[in-house]
């Protein structure tokens, strides 16, 4: 198993150390435009390997994607996060450039590979992998729904007072503050309903504070986050690598499921060998399928304004 990504900054190269970490791909190839940061990061990581007990080889590479050939899964963390005074239009722009020069270069060495977008806008660079490259669609996903899930799980967590591992819960629609839809209707503790422990005013606050995760984390560091994006990374590359059958909620591209088409967006799936096995239509109430409508109708409001 070996894995690409692109992009050497806090979120790919905290994806590429638990990739390594959990010891289940032979090499991860880091790439980055800068001279030498890739090479850098690489070698820093590999010596924690004698530290933290794994094999996996860490290679760091400057803009040369001939590193990157024949590998299984791609992920592509590139792009500019959002400045001040800019434009969403124009940060579209700019990373959709930088997303689809990345996916077609990463696709000439590794035709059959698996492609993971982290870039944002994440929903929209997704829709745009699939419109650019033509690789199949169970082979594109994007990673949105995993780590806002997983944040989900840690303010219920929080506001049950039990330990995490107790917890279960899921995220779906878009990776945005507003077209985020926490389904704390089903998330439970031990099998049991959430609701049976707090109220519904607290349940409400879980959900406010899991939408505006990425918004909070922010405002405290002063940039994203990148711990739990590259742990959610990691997640679902171990998923396809060796082929559990583990269901994340990712962003992909839907042709009729949930009454949606022509958009990525997030959707619990079943993630194995192939990329994306399965998508799960779980049966939603009329408040979520409206909620999910609404994200949706914002996600493809965002595709509009890309120049395909």
């Amino acid at each position: 198993m070996k894995v690409t990504v692109v992009g050497a900054g806090a979120v790919g190269a905290s994806c590429a150390e638990y990739i390594a970490i959990k010891n289940f791909a032979a090499e991860v190839v880091l790439l980055d435009i800068k001279e030498g940061y890739a090479e850098g990061k690489a070698m820093d990581l590999m010596q924690t390997a004698s530290l933290n007990g794994f094999d996996t080889k860490i290679t760091g590479s400057t803009s040369d994607y001939s590193k990157t050939a024949g590998s299984d899964v791609c992920v592509i963390t590139s792009g500019i996060p959002r400045k001040p005074g800019m434009t969403r239009e124009e940060l579209i722009g700019i990373n959709a450039g930088i997303v689809k020069t990345v996916s077609s270069s990463l696709i000439e060495h590794s035709p059959e590979t698996i492609i993971i977008v982290v870039s944002n806008p994440m929903d929209t660079m997704t829709y745009l992998v699939h419109k650019t490259t033509g690789l199949p669609k169970n082979r594109i996903i994007g990673m949105g729904g995993a780590l806002d899930s997983a944040r989900f799980k840690y303010r219920l967590a929080e506001a049950l007072g039990a330990p995490i591992s107790d917890v279960d819960g899921m995220v779906i629609g878009g990776h945005s503050d507003k077209g985020m839809v926490p389904l704390t209707r089903l998330a439970t503790r031990n099998s049991v309903p959430v609701s049976e422990f707090i109220s519904e005013e607290r349940l409400e606050q879980v959900k406010q504070d899991t939408k505006v995760g990425g918004a909070t984390l922010t405002g405290l560091l002063g940039t994203s986050a990148w711990y739990a994006p590259g742990a959610a990374v990691s997640g679902m590359v171990q998923a396809i690598a060796c082929d559990t059958k583990k269901i994340f909620p990712c962003s992909s591209l839907l042709e009729g499921e949930f009454g949606l088409s022509d958009l990525c967006i997030g959707v619990p799936v079943v993630l194995g060998k192939d990329g994306i096995e399965s998508i799960v239509e779980i049966n939603l109430n009329d408040a979520e399928k409206a909620h999910l409508q609404e994200s949706a109708a914002g996600v493809s409001k965002t595709n509009g304004l890309l120049e395909l």
